[in-house]
């Protein structure tokens, strides 16, 4: 069974913009989870993601981030459960993954 997506946006406590994800990110909500991360991109070119809550990556959403690290900053917040499919997909050397 399927966990759904769930995603609030904010601001941190270093005043930048924050997406907070919960569920699962699959190819069925990879679009959905682009366009809330490029609206707070939008709003400025740091961003940090919090994945903690995401039980499942799949490479649809490994592409979401990956297609917006070249002009923008990403900060991953991630779970150990993540760690290996950030690692291997390659986004820690493009992003700054902090694993929890």
């Amino acid at each position: 069974m399927t966990t759904a997506l769930t995603l609030v946006a904010g601001r941190g406590d270093d005043g930048d913009r924050t997406l907070s994800v919960s569920g699962e990110i699959d190819m069925s909500n990879a679009a959905e989870f682009g366009a809330a991360l490029d609206r707070e991109l939008a709003a400025g070119t740091a961003v940090t993601v919090d994945l903690t809550g995401v039980a499942y990556l799949d490479s649809a959403g490994v592409a979401v981030l990956f297609d917006r690290t070249e002009e923008h900053d990403l900060r991953l917040i991630a779970p150990r459960l993540l760690e290996r499919v950030l690692r291997v997909s390659g986004l820690v050397q493009v992003a700054k993954v902090t694993v929890r």
